[in-house]
């Protein structure tokens, strides 16, 4: 059953900010720092720092433990199926040119006005 629980602003700030950095919802976001801190206490070995070093571009993956890589994976995984604001803006402009915009399940160039028939 969900519960409601107050937060302060200053924690909720922190809470949207990662939220968006991460492409999760705000109770995502909350549940995810929950788990992970549940497991950062019983695993001497993953640091959360680290990933998120990975995820902005400051440290190579190669640097990262085993539970560290796969957390790093979840979160990228995640990330890239969300697209970015420049990507959806390249995409609008070329859907009003009628050029290609994606690929259909047997690969095949899809158009704007293919989208338009469905």
């Amino acid at each position: 059953m969900a519960q409601s629980v107050k937060l302060a602003d200053d924690i909720m700030a922190l809470v949207r900010r990662e939220a968006d950095i991460h492409s999760r919802s705000v109770a995502g976001q909350i549940t995810h720092w929950l788990k992970l801190g549940r497991a950062i206490e019983h695993s001497g070995t993953f640091d959360h720092a680290r990933i998120t070093a990975v995820l902005e571009g400051k440290l190579d993956t190669t640097g990262l433990g085993a539970e560290e890589e796969a957390a790093w994976l979840d979160a990228f995984t995640t990330k890239m199926a969300e697209p970015s604001e420049h990507e959806q803006t390249f995409f609008a402009k070329r859907r009003r040119l009628g050029r290609g915009v994606g690929l259909d399940a047997g690969g095949n160039l899809c158009y704007a006005k293919d989208d338009d028939a469905t």
